[in-house]
């Protein structure tokens, strides 16, 4: 009997080894399964399917570690939420600095856990990129940004009619908007910041860092307001296709301006009238005589704000007009224009492009 309990004693601490390394391997395994990645690709994916992989999620302000690996694994991002929540104490364990961060991120299920933990560890959330052409109106960009799911167009037109003096008081007074001051690039934004607010003052910071200088820092000092500036420039901006016609088009606004002529130019009443034409639908006489204060073939002098944003060329070239003895021009239907001194080399030139549309469209 004792020589059995002693083989029975020495089996089990023989057995001992044994189970912890089953368990150890099965710990392992689970691990291994629990913290890699839930999609699998057994070759290298191309940049389009990386793409497609790729999940949206927002972390609100507050949410636990806890809560975070809830919500990863109901996305199909983890795995597991208990590998989580051990990956989250051994980070905590090891001291390391920051913690995970709210925001909206990007990520995918053919990563492992870790890999994702890194990303909302740091705060690498979502860059979004937009793209404001230069001669964008308001009503514009306010479309574009809906079309992006960025917000609503309406909440975008309502916050421009804010003007923040207290933080840009280089801005006009009493300007019923800011047309014209929005610069017209290319932004990033964080996916979690993403509001009118946001946008609009990441456009006013970039026109006072390379549109402001321009105006401040000039040789002379400049013959227009700051509003007169901007607004010359945005029709400017409308009119001009062809880079090289740009001061040109300046130089005759300008010099209509100190002759005490009316500017006349389409764009400014297509702005009035929220249209906008086109080769085949040209402004109509009755629309030319409608009654607006944009229409400056009604009006003298500039009209009372910009009419779309400028670039940096229409600005400089608003700022340093060529000068030219031309009052008048028309366009080209290939977006070059025929300059004109007098009424009548202008009526000429208008029939001849007209004879010429006429002919192309027979």
């Amino acid at each position: 009997m004792k020589a059995i309990q002693r083989i029975s004693k020495w089996t089990f601490l023989a057995l001992i080894p044994v189970v912890l390394g089953v368990g150890t391997w099965q710990g392992w395994a689970w691990w291994s399964w629990a913290s890699g990645p839930p999609v699998t690709q057994t070759q290298s994916p191309s940049s389009a399917e990386q793409k497609d992989a790729l999940l949206q999620i927002r972390i609100p302000q507050g949410t636990s570690s806890q809560q975070i690996g809830k919500d990863l694994e109901a996305a199909g991002l983890i795995r597991s939420a208990e590998a989580w929540d051990l990956w989250a104490y051994w980070l905590r364990w090891q001291k390391r600095p920051g913690g995970f961060q709210a925001g909206t991120y990007q990520l995918s299920p053919t990563e492992p856990l870790s890999a994702i933990a890194d990303k909302i560890w740091t705060g690498e959330v979502v860059q979004l990129s937009f793209t404001i052409p230069e001669g964008w109106s308001l009503t514009q960009m306010a479309a574009y940004f809906e079309s992006q799911g960025f917000f609503k167009s309406q909440d975008f037109l309502a916050a421009v009619t804010q003007i923040p003096l207290n933080q840009y008081p280089w801005l006009p007074n009493k300007v019923p908007h800011l047309e014209g001051f929005l610069y017209p690039d290319t932004y990033k934004l964080n996916g979690d910041r993403v509001t009118p607010e946001a946008i609009i003052k990441q456009m006013l910071d970039r026109f006072e860092s390379v549109a402001l200088p321009l105006y401040q820092q000039g040789e002379q000092k400049p013959a227009l307001t700051l509003l007169e500036w901007v607004t010359l420039a945005s029709i400017v901006e409308k009119e001009a296709v062809i880079p090289t016609e740009r001061r040109l088009i300046a130089g005759v606004f300008t010099r209509r301006l100190k002759q005490g002529m009316r500017l006349e130019t389409d764009p400014t009443v297509e702005y009035g009238l929220g249209i906008r034409q086109t080769a085949d639908q040209p402004l109509t006489f009755a629309q030319v005589k409608t009654a607006s204060p944009y229409n400056t073939y009604l009006n003298p002098g500039l009209p009372p704000t910009p009419i779309a944003s400028p670039g940096l060329a229409s600005l400089k070239a608003a700022l340093n007009p060529e000068k030219t003895d031309y009052v008048f021009f028309v366009a080209r239907y290939d977006g070059t224009h025929v300059f004109s001194r007098t009424v009548q080399e202008h009526e000429a030139a208008k029939n001849a492009i007209r004879r010429q549309r006429q002919q192309q469209n027979q």
